[in-house]
Order: C-alpha cells, then structure tokens, then sequence
C-alpha cells in the first residue's frame, strides 16, 4: 500500500500522539476538530450531543493512538469511524433509556389493574415512584444509565460491563456511587 504524502503526515502525528506529545494532539486536534464534530452533528442532529462525542472522541485518540493500526486506514478514517461509532453508540443509549422508563411505566400501570389496592396506598406508591423517578433524573448521565440498566433492566453488573464496555470495578463503583446520591437525594434508604 502507497501511502500519500499527506496520509503519512497524518500517521507521524498519531505516532507522536501515542508517545503522548501535546503538540502533536492539538496539530491534530486543529486540523481534524471540524471534521470529527460535523460528523457527530451528521449523525446526532444536537449540537450539545455532537459536542459532547466529539470531545470523548479525541479523548479517545490520546488515550488509543498507540494501538493504531496503520493497515487498518488512513487515521482520519479511524477518528471518523470512531465518532460516527460513538454517535450512534450515544442514541442507542438514549434510545434504551427512553425504553426503560416507557417499559417502567407499563409495567407499573399494569401493576395497578392486577393488584386491588386500597386509594391509600396508590396515593403513597405513586409519590414513593414519582420522588424515585425524580431522584434517579438528578444522577449523571453514567450513574442513571448503570442504575437504570440494574434495577429497571434487570440486568447484572457483569452484563451491564459487557454492553457499556467498562470494566467491572467501574460500573459497581457507578452503582454505588448512584446508591449512595440517590439516598442522600431521597433522604431515606433505597
């Protein structure tokens, strides 16, 4: 394969990325920022949220320019594919959320024509819910999604790794911290 004198351009910076060489990163940072985020807005339609990627995406180059793969394509095909992976990554996660809570919500009004209750206690489970509902909104982003994927999705710690991609340790620390906010939050036990 012949590489153009722009691709190896391309392919000393990551090099020099790896080796963990800021100007290398803001070179590429400054030269490629406009491309990565226009195509996370492509693909995001939100300019918060393309924001958002694009910047977990060069985190990302920092952190795997030493495991580029210069075969594999030219690095701005990578940080592409990487942005456009995140992106999509980022709506399937929405995307789950709002099934959770959409399958919550079923669940529990299914649970209010199965079960006969008293007024009383459909007053008090709907408040306990909805002070719930509102504390788990207040978690960050990781911490929601974690719990959410827990305790909504019924999903175990070791699953939820596997689908989000992080180690063990760092999904039962988001649990726990989110435990922990949620009952501060609440101000009883969860």
């Amino acid at each position: 394969m012949e590489l153009h004198p722009d691709n190896l351009a391309e392919i000393e910076l990551i090099r020099r990325i790896a080796m963990a060489d800021r100007a290398a990163f803001e070179e590429f940072y400054e030269k490629y920022s406009g491309i990565i985020y226009s195509t996370a807005l492509r693909v995001l339609n939100d300019v918060a949220d393309a924001e958002e990627v694009a910047q977990e995406v060069f985190f990302m180059i920092w952190e795997k320019a030493p495991m580029y793969d210069v075969t594999r394509g030219k690095p701005l095909t990578w940080a592409v594919t990487m942005t456009r992976n995140k992106a999509i990554d980022r709506i399937r996660s929405v995307q789950r959320r709002i099934r959770l809570r959409e399958e919550a919500t079923a669940e529990a009004d299914q649970d209010d024509f199965i079960h006969d209750r008293r007024p009383f206690d459909d007053v008090d489970s709907q408040e306990k819910g909805a002070m719930v509902r509102a504390a788990v909104l207040k978690l960050n982003d990781e911490q929601r999604e974690v719990i959410e994927m827990a305790y909504f999705g019924g999903l175990t710690q070791n699953e939820i790794a596997e689908r989000l991609g992080e180690p063990l340790g760092t999904i039962k620390a988001r649990i726990r911290r989110g435990m922990m906010r949620l009952r501060k939050i609440i101000g009883s036990p969860v």
